[in-house]
């Protein structure tokens, strides 16, 4: 099969049906499952920063099989665009959702720090005790539409991770397609639950959660297209990707995972993520 083509169904995997699970997980999900869900996350997120230290940043400095100084600037410009274009996307989230009911605060941490925030059933609750299901419908469509532009920069890491492979079943491409198919999980939970609440049917909810993530499979063949634009194009593109990675692991999913379960478990979780990330890259 043509890596082109192995991209495509890889990436829809992880974009579309990561992202829809989540969406069918936030119908039926307890919500006494913190735990699990910090572990998840910090696990996901330690698998994510190897590859991106041990693997994404080291391939962006040496693009042409041979480092050279001249990489260390625009690698260091790619890792900033990559970073900075995630936070803003995640700013039109966070702006849209965490000042819709009042119990955000000064005080309150910026990260959600349960599973009820995490998939906004605490939401859900506000909005059933005062009558007003208009809020939670419209947050939904929000959250849907900012994280289908999310996922286009998660789509690049997957389409960049298999820029020069010589076969479909490299494991770097692989690897970091199903931990972003496991990071979609959350984020898709995030979606359905506020559709649900404000009345669209389970189905429908579901639905609409998974295409949301279809953006990935763009967002892999514009990266995979730009890495073969040569040595130049390949940096930008693989440290870009580092940098919206960095983001998603430090802005996103460890103080979300600690948030939840205030204790050094997550750590050593990020740990055991870290350590099979290493494992899949140079075993």
């Amino acid at each position: 099969m043509p890596v082109f083509a192995w991209i495509i169904i890889v990436t829809f995997i992880s974009g579309v049906v990561g992202t829809g699970l989540g969406g069918l997980i936030g119908c039926i999900a307890r919500r006494d499952s913190s735990r699990v869900v910090s572990l998840f996350l910090s696990f996901a997120g330690g698998v994510m920063l190897a590859i991106v230290c041990f693997d994404l940043i080291t391939e962006a400095l040496a693009p042409s099989g041979e480092g050279s100084l001249r990489y260390l600037p625009p690698t260091i410009c790619g890792l900033l665009v990559g970073y900075l274009t995630v936070f803003a996307l995640n700013r039109v989230i966070d702006n849209n959702t965490n000042k819709e009911v009042p119990h955000i605060d000064k005080d309150h941490p910026a990260t959600a720090d349960d599973l009820g925030e995490l998939i906004h059933s605490d939401h859900y609750s506000h909005h059933r005790e005062s009558g007003d299901w208009r809020e939670m419908f419209v947050a939904g469509i929000i959250m849907a539409c900012a994280i289908a532009l999310h996922n286009l920069p998660e789509g690049m890491v997957i389409g960049v991770s298999y820029t020069g492979a010589e076969n479909v079943m490299d494991r770097a491409g692989l690897v970091m397609a199903v931990v972003i198919g496991l990071h979609n999980i959350p984020e898709g939970m995030a979606v359905s639950v506020p559709l649900i609440s404000g009345g669209m049917s389970r189905v429908r909810a579901v639905l609409v959660t998974a295409l949301s993530g279809s953006p990935t499979i763009l967002g892999a063949l514009i990266g995979y297209g730009l890495g073969g634009l040569g040595p130049a194009a390949l940096c930008l593109a693989l440290s870009f990707a580092a940098g919206a990675m960095i983001y998603v692991v430090f802005g996103e999913l460890i103080p979300e995972a600690v948030l939840m379960w205030r204790s050094k478990t997550p750590a050593f979780a990020i740990l055991v993520g870290m350590i099979v990330g290493l494992i899949v890259i140079y075993v």
